[in-house]
């Protein structure tokens, strides 16, 4: 089959390769050049060990303290929150206990599969030198606070997930720069890639390689007719003819669905970061700053620092008051950061449903166009296993998992 794919990030990438895998045409439609795409600039966590929604006891218990604070880890800019209320409503509804629970099991259940499917990946196009298996490690600066976070722990490891609590000492001799941590627990399996950016740009040098057609154009209608779905696009040039659509535009997906009639409460929480000259932080894995809204990253490319979630749209200017105070932030945990010259700073669009689910199925109106897309914080974690999951509902297969929580049309 002829398969166009909207957008060429992380999702998009990996599904090309999936559908090239089974023989199909790939056409990826991406305008290139695009501001704010996560897979430029997130944190490269393969978080696979990851279970539970933001939607949690723990964002709970750190919101009121967050919103306090204008450039605290959350924050929502004042003229946004008419236009927020309907996904802040849906957030409340997924925080109760019985949509929690349902919630864990279906991230669990994709999560899963996560590094399986990108190792199986990356080996296949020759890549496996992008990861970095040294583990992800947790951190909290108050030991009353770790203790109350037993309960996520110990769910996790009944997931078969292995978390090490670790002393005072083992945490000084795993990460000698650390400071101010009175505890931590190392997830040995997790790990992180190169570079988001430079293995993305891997991936689409090999699909185009591979024979996948490039097309830098901005999708702005799609049209289902019998034989074919339309795409049309923001050019001159007449409209894509395709035998199945992927929607996988991230946050610039919520329109592309709502015009085959599924109205998904899709917004952004748009994430900041800075990055350093690589070997300034003084750490040899990643880092979660529990409590605090931020991670760190050992990157190929630099050490980074990222996080914090602002809801204020696509069109606000960035607030990088916000990347200078996460900066400011981690200095209590690496003091010597004080010393160091300004970073690179950024931020990015996630594309964030209040489940923290992402929508992976077809279309209300046409089940010829699928939705991959509204990963949150897991779009590079997720990757690889939503492109196997896409490939087997494009050829109508039958899918190794329920899909149900994922589906659009369970708004």
């Amino acid at each position: 089959m002829r398969v166009a794919i909207i957008g060429a990030g992380i999702v998009g990438l990996a599904i090309a390769h999936a559908l090239l895998d089974r023989g199909h045409e790939v056409v990826l439609i991406e305008p290139g050049g695009k501001q704010g795409r996560p897979t430029d600039g997130n944190a490269g966590w393969i978080a696979h060990t990851d279970v539970m929604p933001l939607a949690s006891p723990k964002a709970w218990r750190n919101l009121p303290r967050w919103l306090m604070d204008p450039l605290g880890p959350l924050t929502i800019r004042p003229g946004y929150l008419p236009h927020l209320t309907p996904w802040l409503v849906r957030f409340l509804l997924a925080s109760s206990p019985s949509r929690i629970k349902a919630s864990i099991r279906a991230i669990r259940s994709i999560n899963a599969e996560a590094l399986p499917a990108w190792k199986s990946l990356l080996s296949s196009l020759d890549l496996s030198g992008h990861l970095r298996e040294n583990g992800i490690l947790s951190v909290w600066r108050h030991r009353g606070a770790f203790l109350r976070s037993q309960d996520i722990i110990e769910r996790q490891r009944s997931f078969g997930i292995e978390a090490e609590a670790l002393s005072p000492a083992a945490i000084a001799e795993l990460e000698p720069a650390l400071r101010n941590v009175e505890a931590a627990v190392l997830y040995p399996d997790a790990c992180h890639v190169s570079d988001p950016a430079t293995l993305a740009a891997d991936l689409l040098r090999l699909a185009l390689e591979r024979g996948a057609i490039p097309v830098a154009a901005h999708a702005s209608r799609i049209e289902p007719h019998d034989r074919a779905v339309r795409v049309h696009t923001d050019g001159s040039s007449p409209a894509l003819v395709a035998d199945q659509v992927v929607i996988s535009a991230g946050i610039w997906s919520r329109a592309l669905a709502a015009q085959l009639g599924d109205r998904i409460p899709l917004d952004t929480e748009r994430g900041y970061n800075a990055t350093y000259p690589k070997g300034t932080f003084g750490i040899s894995r990643p880092i979660m700053f529990e409590g605090e809204g931020f991670v760190t990253t050992p990157l190929d490319t630099g050490d980074r620092v990222g996080g914090a979630v602002e809801f204020a749209g696509l069109e606000a200017p960035p607030n990088h008051s916000r990347t200078d105070a996460m900066v400011q932030r981690l200095t209590r945990f690496l003091p010597h950061l004080q010393s160091k010259p300004a970073a690179e700073r950024w931020m990015g669009f996630r594309p964030s449903i209040p489940d923290s689910l992402p929508v992976i199925g077809p279309a209300g109106r046409d089940r010829r166009v699928i939705y991959a897309f509204g990963h949150g914080h897991y779009g590079l974690t997720q990757a690889a296993i939503t492109s196997r999951l896409v490939t087997d509902l494009v050829e109508q297969k039958p899918v190794g998992m329920n899909m149900k929580p994922f589906v659009a049309q369970r708004f």
